[in-house]
C-alpha cells in the first residue's frame, strides 16, 4: 500500500476529530449531558461533576468518514490494488466494513449507557446482565461475519504455535472478545488515559495488518489511532470533555475487530496488555474482598470486612491514590504499551 494513502487517512481522521470537538463540546454542555460521578470513587474526581460525556463521537464520526476516505483512495487512487482479483478485493472491503459496523454496534451499546447515565443522573447505567447479552450477540455476528469471509480456522494462534481446538474456539472466542472490549472500557477513567493507550495499540495494530497485507484493515485501525490523537486535544487532563461508554465501547469493540480480522491471539493479548492487566485487577480486587470477607463473617459473623490487595481498582486508580498525577500515569501506562506494542511489531517481522 502507498503510505501516502494511509497517511492521508490518518490525517483526515485526526483533523476532523479535533474539529468536531469545537461544535460537540458546547453542544454536550447545551443539553446538560455532564458526567455523574460515583461516591466510591477519588475525592477529587467530584471536581469533574458535569464534564460533558459522549466525546467519543469525535472519533468515532472521524474514524468512519476517514475509513470510507482511505478506502476510495486505496481502491481507486492507489496500485496496489490493481494487482489483487476482484474477490480478495470484495473480501478487504467486507472485513473493513465488519470492523466498521461492530465498533459502531458496540457504541450502540455505550450510547445507552451514556444516555441513562445523563438523563436520568445515574452512574450505572444498563444492568451487566443487559451489556453481556447484547454484547454476546455482536461478537457472535462478527465471528459469522469473519466465517462466511474465510476464516474458517479453528486455531488459537500464539504466532509461532498454534492449536486446534474444534468448535470450543467459537465460544471461548466470544468470551475473550467480551473481556478485552470490556477491559478497554474499564481503562477510561483518568483523563487521557483510554485513549492514549488506544493511539499506540492502533497504530501498532495497523503497522501489522500492512505487513500481514490486510491492508483495508489497516486503513481502519490507522483512522481509529489517529482520531484517539484528536480527541486528546479535549481529552488530556484537565479534561473538556469525556469519551464515556459511547467512546470506550467503540474502541473496544475496533481492538477485539482488528484483532480477531488479524486472527492473532497472542497479538490481542500483547497489544492489549495494558487494557487486560486493568481488567484483571478488578477480577482480583473483588475476588480477594469476597473471599476475605467471608473468612471474616465465619470467624466474627461481621459482614462486608474484607481486605482489599489495591488502594483502588482498576488499577490506575491504586497509582493514583499512591500520589501518580494524571499526567503520570498517562505516561507510565502509555510507555508501557508503546513496550508491548513494539514486540508485538518484532514478532511478526520475526515470524516472516
Amino acid at each position: 500500500m502507498p503510505n501516502w494513502i494511509i497517511i492521508g487517512a490518518a490525517i483526515a481522521s485526526f483533523a476532523l476529530s479535533a474539529l468536531i470537538g469545537l461544535f460537540l463540546i458546547p453542544f454536550l454542555k447545551r443539553i446538560h449531558f455532564g458526567q455523574t460521578i460515583l461516591e466510591d470513587g477519588p475525592k477529587w474526581h467530584k471536581s469533574k461533576q458535569g464534564t460533558p460525556i459522549m466525546g467519543g463521537f469525535m472519533f468515532i464520526i472521524s474514524s468512519t468518514i476517514a475509513s470510507v476516505f482511505g478506502y476510495m483512495l486505496y481502491r481507486y487512487g492507489g496500485t496496489s490494488a490493481l494487482s489483487q482479483d476482484e474477490q480478495e478485493l470484495s473480501r478487504g472491503v467486507l472485513r473493513l466494513v465488519s470492523c466498521l459496523v461492530f465498533s459502531i454496534l458496540f457504541s450502540g451499546i455505550g450510547f445507552i449507557d451514556d444516555y441513562i447515565k445523563a438523563v436520568k443522573k445515574q452512574n450505572l447505567g444498563l444492568r451487566p446482565t443487559q451489556k453481556m447479552i447484547f454484547q454476546f450477540l455482536l461478537c457472535g455476528g462478527l465471528l459469522t461475519a469473519l466465517f462466511f469471509l474465510g476464516d474458517t480456522s479453528t486455531k488459537i494462534d500464539l504466532i509461532f504455535f498454534q492449536f486446534d481446538i474444534g468448535f470450543f474456539y467459537y465460544p471461548l472466542m466470544i468470551v475473550f472478545m467480551i473481556y478485552v472490549s470490556n477491559a478497554v472500557n474499564l481503562t477510561d477513567g483518568v483523563d487521557g488515559l483510554c485513549g492514549s493507550v488506544t493511539f499506540v495499540t492502533m497504530l501498532a495494530f495497523s503497522l501489522i495488518c500492512v505487513l500481514m497485507r490486510a491492508f483495508e484493515t489497516s486503513i481502519f485501525a490507522m483512522a481509529v489511532s489517529a482520531g484517539c490523537l484528536g480527541f486528546l486535544l479535549w481529552n488530556l487532563h484537565p479534561a473538556k470533555c469525556f469519551m464515556g461508554d459511547t467512546g470506550s465501547m467503540f474502541l473496544g469493540g475496533a481492538f477485539v475487530a482488528v484483532g480477531m480480522v488479524l486472527h492473532n491471539h497472542l497479538l490481542i493479548i500483547l497489544l492489549g496488555l495494558v487494557y487486560i492487566l486493568e481488567a484483571l485487577s478488578v477480577v482480583i480486587q473483588v475476588t480477594y474482598f469476597k473471599i476475605t470477607a467471608k473468612l471474616h463473617y465465619r470467624k466474627t459473623g461481621e459482614r462486608g470486612k474484607g481486605k482489599r490487595i489495591f488502594k483502588m481498582s482498576p488499577i490506575h486508580h491504586h497509582f493514583e491514590l499512591s500520589g501518580f498525577s494524571e499526567y503520570k500515569i498517562v505516561i507510565t501506562f502509555s510507555l508501557f504499551a508503546i513496550i508491548c506494542s513494539v514486540l508485538g511489531v518484532f514478532l511478526v517481522v520475526l515470524e516472516k
